[in-house]
């Protein structure tokens, strides 16, 4: 049995049937997401506006135990903006998948574009990893950016298939190294 030291608790690991079945459903969600990632945009849109409104629930119920009225105001305020952005992105996902995509494409640019500047100053650590990270992010933001607005209907949908499948190929793959391994 592997054991996991986390901090103070200790986990024990999965049996490897489990891993395996984990990577499986993982896969046949990501295909399935895959089959109509239009729909699994719009649901994940909707998935982050809900979070969204908790979020800023929550943050507003706070702010009545806090000291002072500065915070307490800023805390109100931010609460009603995270309020505010899930109501609209409920009562709009479709604008709202299209602000998200806009909003991903700068981020994974702009990542990317700090990344290859990075690789210059930790060249001699493997920062060719790094330039090629970087490279990589910046080509990704530049494709959602320049198919925009038409990216935003289906760009979350897709990565959230595609992330999904990767992860079950790691834990397929980890499950199976793991047994292999134990019959050695």
């Amino acid at each position: 049995m592997t054991i996991f030291h986390t901090g103070t608790a200790t986990l024990s690991a999965p049996p490897t049937w489990v891993r395996i079945l984990l990577g499986i459903v993982l896969i046949a969600a990501g295909i399935f997401i895959l089959g109509d990632v239009t729909l699994a945009t719009l649901i994940s849109v909707k998935f982050i506006a809900i979070t969204a409104i908790v979020a800023g629930g929550f943050e507003i119920v706070h702010a009545f135990w806090t000291k002072g009225w500065g915070a307490f105001i800023w805390q109100i305020v931010l609460g009603a903006l995270y309020v505010a952005f899930g109501l609209a992105l409920l009562s709009q996902p479709v604008s709202g998948a299209l602000i998200l995509t806009f909003a991903l494409g700068l981020m994974l640019f702009a990542s990317g574009v700090v990344r290859v500047l990075l690789s210059f100053r930790h060249w001699g650590e493997g920062g060719w990893l790094m330039l090629i990270s970087g490279i990589v992010g910046v080509l990704a933001g530049l494709v959602v950016l320049s198919g925009w607005p038409v990216t935003g209907l289906w760009v979350l949908g897709f990565l959230l298939g595609i992330d999904l499948i990767v992860h079950g190929v790691a834990w397929l793959t980890f499950g199976w190294l793991i047994s292999s391994v134990r019959a050695t």
